[in-house]
């Protein structure tokens, strides 16, 4: 387990302050928490940004053409 010391503007700190008590975690936990959502995030990101790379514009129209036209299943119509 690393350590870092975090500087961080009092009104930005008072209402983790806020949050994390509503939410009944300890500060530490309310900070390890949102770093990983923010960096489950960004690598989400990356990752559908790289699936974006290898996408073949013809080769979707291919199978856009090639897949039957029918109607939605029960459940799937458009609302």
């Amino acid at each position: 387990m690393a350590n870092y010391a975090l500087r961080v503007p009092e009104s930005l700190f008072s209402y983790a302050r806020q949050v994390a008590e509503e939410e009944q975690v300890s500060m530490n936990q309310f900070f390890v928490t949102a770093i990983a959502e923010k960096v489950s995030a960004l690598k989400t990101e990356l990752y559908f940004r790289e699936r974006q790379d290898r996408g073949e514009p013809i080769a979707f129209d291919a199978w856009l053409t090639a897949s039957p036209n029918v109607e939605p299943m029960a459940g799937d119509e458009c609302l």
